[in-house]
Parts: C-alpha cells; sequence; structure tokens
C-alpha cells in the first residue's frame, strides 16, 4: 500500500470516528427543531418541520426564564475559577519554589487525593457545610476552591513552574524581591498557558457538574443548569422532550465558546506542562 493510499485510510478512519463522536450532537441539536412526536421516530438528521416553539416553550418552562439558572451556573463557576487560579497557583509555587520539612510527602499526599472519588468525601464534607449553615447556598461549590482542593490543577502549575528557570528567581532575590513578590511579578506572568488551561477546564467541569450541586442546592430558586435540566424529565406526567433538548443546545453554547475561543490557550498549555 503506498503512503498516499495510507493517508488516506487514515483520514476515512478519522472522519468516521469523528461523525460517530458528533451524531449524538448533531441530533439532539436537529431534535430541538423538531415537533414533539417526531423527536423519537427518525434517528436521521433531515428536518421535515422547522419548530422553534421549543426554545421559547423551554426557556419559559419554570417559573423563572432559563436565563436565570445560567446566571446561577455563571456565578458558581467565577467563584470557582477565582478560587482556583488564586489557590492552586499560590500552592503550586510553594510545592515548585519552596524549602519546608516534609514537601515531598505533602506533595505525594496531595497526589493520592486524585484518586479519591468524590462519593468517598461527598458524606463528611456534607456533614461539615450542614454544620456551618452553608447548605442551599453556593458556598459549598465555591468555597473549597480557594483551600486548593482541586490538586490536579496543583500538579499541572508545579511541573509548570519547575519548567521556569530559577535564574530569574535569582535574579529578583538579588534586587531584594522576597517570595511574595517573585510570585507576583515573574512566576504569574509567565504562567498564563497554564492558568488559561485551569480556567477553562475549571469553567467546563463545573458547568457540567451535577452531583455536587444536587446534593447543596436544593431550593429550586438556587438552581443551576444541569439541575434545571433535570428537571425538565416528569416522571409522572410528559415529558416535553423538544424543549429538554432545545435548552441542553442553549446550554452548550457556553462551553463550545469558551473552548472556541481558548483552545490556543489550553493546547499551548498542556503541552508545554508536558515537555518540562
Amino acid at each position: 500500500m503506498t503512503d498516499a493510499l495510507r493517508k488516506l485510510a487514515k483520514h476515512l478512519v478519522l472522519i468516521f470516528c469523528a461523525v460517530v463522536m458528533l451524531y449524538p450532537v448533531l441530533w439532539m441539536v436537529v431534535s430541538s427543531l423538531r415537533p414533539n412526536d417526531e423527536i423519537f421516530r427518525s434517528p436521521g438528521l433531515v428536518l421535515s418541520d422547522l419548530e422553534t416553539a421549543n426554545y421559547e416553550a423551554g426557556w419559559n418552562a419554570f417559573e423563572h426564564p432559563f436565563g436565570y439558572f445560567m446566571v446561577n451556573s455563571g456565578i458558581v463557576v467565577l467563584g470557582a475559577i477565582v478560587g482556583n487560579l488564586i489557590a492552586c497557583s499560590m500552592a503550586a509555587y510553594a510545592f515548585a519554589r519552596l524549602e519546608f520539612t516534609g514537601r515531598r510527602w505533602w506533595f505525594a499526599i496531595m497526589l493520592v487525593t486524585i484518586m479519591l472519588p468524590i462519593h468517598v468525601i461527598i458524606v463528611p464534607q456534607y456533614v461539615l457545610f450542614s454544620e456551618f449553615g452553608w447548605v442551599n447556598t453556593f458556598l459549598p461549590l465555591i468555597v473549597p476552591k480557594f483551600l486548593a482542593t482541586d490538586a490536579f490543577f496543583v500538579f499541572l502549575m508545579v511541573q509548570f513552574i519547575r519548567g521556569i528557570p530559577r535564574e530569574l528567581d535569582e535574579a529578583a532575590r538579588i534586587d531584594g524581591a522576597g517570595h511574595p513578590r517573585i510570585y507576583l511579578r515573574i512566576v504569574l506572568p509567565l504562567m498564563v498557558p497554564a492558568l488559561a488551561t485551569t480556567a477553562i477546564f475549571t469553567f467546563i467541569w463545573t458547568w457540567n457538574d451535577f452531583f455536587s450541586q444536587l446534593i447543596y442546592l436544593i431550593d429550586p430558586d438556587m438552581h443551576t443548569v444541569p439541575l434545571a435540566l433535570r428537571a425538565f424529565v416528569d416522571q409522572q406526567a410528559g415529558t416535553n422532550w423538544g424543549a429538554t433538548f432545545a435548552m441542553s443546545v442553549v446550554s452548550l453554547l457556553p462551553v463550545f465558546l469558551v473552548f472556541l475561543f481558548g483552545q490556543r490557550y489550553l493546547l499551548r498549555g498542556i503541552a508545554t506542562t508536558g515537555g518540562k
């Protein structure tokens, strides 16, 4: 087989895999524009009738418009991003640049926490936050981010900082800079790719998080986008699948836009971190 045929075969396989992965999303988009009685009749992607009323019905399906739940999700996401950027970068700087007793052991313990599933810690966390009176507020979803609880991002930034030449720190130290100034003026500006990667992943994971938000947010007025989408599925009455798919498409738009405009920083952050 010639090189041209090999390349053609590889591209055909990749195109086929891409179509298979994208088909559910495309079907959801098409189904959001179909009448309810036609959604499950055909698995095809061809529209026989355009039903834009699904978007209006979904947007106004609850006491609050769907945009209200998107604002709630935005508050949680913004708090999580700010918390991770501040706390994880500071913890990473400490592990990468500071010398303290048991640094390697603490770093190893932090890495072990990555392997702990959320179901192991959710009960003690719920008991603790319930004692604080934080249940049914956004605090359990935001405050832990300011304590560098996402070990994956700490590890990501540690690897990035270790690739920054120490000569820059030494030059700043000669000029009289201490660790706070070195962190703020030298390390942090050079960490933009890693910070952007952390922000993008935090946005996607927090926006799509269902389990934690289901546990802590009880009042419908506090519901976020995943909980609002779940509310469309009614076990007793008929589910309006057209409206459900329509709001699912709407909820995907912020994630798509963030990834679209941030993929350059995302790829750069992953590549440079992996190469350090």
